[in-house]
């Protein structure tokens, strides 16, 4: 599978002797981005492996995906569109 030979190729460049539960990350990522944003999949998923690795405890990630999931799924869309520009970086509408 491609993806299992990226996974492998990138943990061997960055180091890293790290098993990835690529379909659970794929989840959190899809649900993130459907639920609050596109952009939130990479980003959420970032996050989630950078508490996982500070955690350092068995099942880090797999808690920290939950708890990300979790989250995006109960998100609540604003109502405002301009409400989820963090840069405020909306067009006003003349």
């Amino acid at each position: 599978m491609i993806l299992d030979d990226w996974i492998a190729a990138l943990a061997a460049e960055l180091d890293l002797d790290v098993e990835v539960d690529i379909k659970l990350l794929l989840d959190v990522a899809r649900d993130a981005a459907h639920r609050v944003d596109r952009p939130a999949a990479p980003l959420t998923t970032f996050l989630v492996g950078y508490a996982a690795g500070r955690s350092g405890q068995p099942g880090a990630v797999a808690q920290a995906a939950a708890q990300a999931q979790a989250l995006a799924l109960g998100w609540q869309v604003p109502q405002n569109p301009d409400d989820n520009d963090p840069a405020g970086q909306a067009e006003a509408t003349p």
